[in-house]
């Protein structure tokens, strides 16, 4: 168990704390409930352009980084279709300054032209470098509006086109921050060996002024039912071939998460893992292939996704595949194997919070999918699943909807 305390500010932040006396250091960590599906369609990439702009300064801190690293903290952030999340590790008796810092750039945000543009430049070279000049750096670019017709999954948290974030314009960026950078949008977790009176004392101090924002209706398009096959083949210049298959699944919160996520495992997870004995060892038909799930906040995606050994064709490839599918909604997996990855699953939570940042990063993001106290109910979510729920579950999966299937095809003079 993972104790902790909590409390709500008066302005709607949500502060958690965890006590770890193990360390001089104590971790922060801050989450916005804004990603990318809460972006307008034709203003895409906001959220995380705001990763960026939030380390550009506010009114009363020209350089974020430079009075953190001053107090001998560090820091980063990082962006995804559901929320973003800031955090940091500064030693005890600065823990002050981290207060200071984050509730200032909550508070007021410094806009400036010039830091508007280096941003867009700096996500415009990301966007470039890792998505459009990197072999299979395009992959998520094709795959997600091929899977996602309605929802606003269907773009990559980068954006959907390099455009929206050329044209940004200062009037778009300031009503994006004033509607979604407020404390009653916020979730606030401390660890450390830290009291929480203290913390209570400091969050009052520095976040109890702001203001809280307006409410927000978030009113996502929901996906409907994918009763047809989606398939699209692109030819590129990287070293092999790859095949990546998408089947919808349920959201984050809910118990058919966990059977997903099981089944997952059951087929990738490992070097004695279905996929890899059977698709790598024995065919010889993959060099790699893994299942995974998106874990989205809404429905996501159960996705396959494998690199084809010379001489494989796009047929082979899916074939192989689907034949590991057909036996794992066809028969009861066996009852080792289920034990095998709750065991693993149960190992990778525990050393999840063997760091106070990770801590701190997994008691905000709990308290974000519903209610902190989840953190200590994973483990039995994952074991109380069966192994005919699982059945039940990739039959639901697998059978009852149909796969977004992209095909990238290496030309041959890679």
């Amino acid at each position: 168990m993972l104790p902790f305390e909590s409390f709500t500010l008066k302005n709607g932040l949500r502060v958690i704390v965890h006590k770890d006396q193990s360390t001089p250091m104590v971790a922060m960590n801050i989450i916005y409930m804004v990603g990318s599906r809460d972006e307008n369609p034709e203003r895409t990439g906001f959220a995380h352009l705001f990763e960026h702009l939030m380390f550009g300064g506010s009114v009363n801190i020209p350089k974020y980084d430079e009075p953190l690293q001053k107090a001998g903290g560090e820091n980063n952030a990082f962006t995804n279709n559901d929320f973003t999340n800031y955090y940091l590790t500064i030693p005890k008796n600065n823990l002050e300054t981290a207060f200071w810092l984050e509730s200032d750039r909550m508070l007021s945000l410094a806009f400036s032209e010039k830091s508007l543009e280096v941003q867009r430049q700096v996500v415009i070279e990301e966007f470039k470098q890792n998505y459009l000049n990197q072999p299979y750096g395009d992959v998520y670019l094709l795959l997600k509006p091929l899977a996602y017709q309605k929802h606003p999954y269907r773009w990559n948290t980068i954006g959907k086109d390099i455009s929206h974030i050329e044209q940004a314009v200062m009037s778009d960026v300031k009503s994006f921050y004033k509607k979604y950078y407020n404390p009653d949008n916020a979730i606030l977790s401390v660890a450390g060996d830290v009291d929480t009176k203290e913390i209570l004392r400091l969050a009052e101090k520095w976040f109890g002024p702001i203001p809280s924002g307006i409410t927000i209706q978030r009113n996502y398009t929901e996906e409907p039912h994918q009763g047809d096959l989606r398939e699209i083949t692109v030819e590129r210049k990287v070293p092999q071939s790859a095949i990546y298959m998408a089947w919808h699944m349920p959201e984050r919160a809910v118990p058919g998460f966990y059977k997903t996520d099981l089944i997952s495992d059951v087929l990738s997870n490992g070097n004695s893992s279905r996929m890899y004995q059977n698709l790598i060892k024995k065919s010889k038909m993959f060099s790699d292939i893994s299942a995974f799930v998106t874990g989205d906040l809404d429905k996501g995606l159960f996705i396959v996704s494998g690199k084809l050994l010379n001489g494989a064709t796009k047929e082979d490839a899916e074939k192989l595949i689907f034949r590991e599918i057909e036996q794992i909604c066809d028969q009861l997996i066996k009852e080792d194997e289920l034990k095998k990855v709750n065991n693993k699953i149960e190992a990778n939570l525990l050393f999840s919070r063997m760091s106070i940042l990770s801590k701190a990063m997994n008691l905000a993001y709990y308290e974000m999918l519903g209610s902190v106290s989840l953190i200590n109910e994973e483990v039995d979510n994952y074991q109380r699943v069966s192994r005919k729920a699982m059945k039940e579950q990739a039959t639901e999966l697998f059978v009852e909807s149909k796969p977004s299937i992209l095909y990238y095809k290496a030309v041959n003079d890679y």
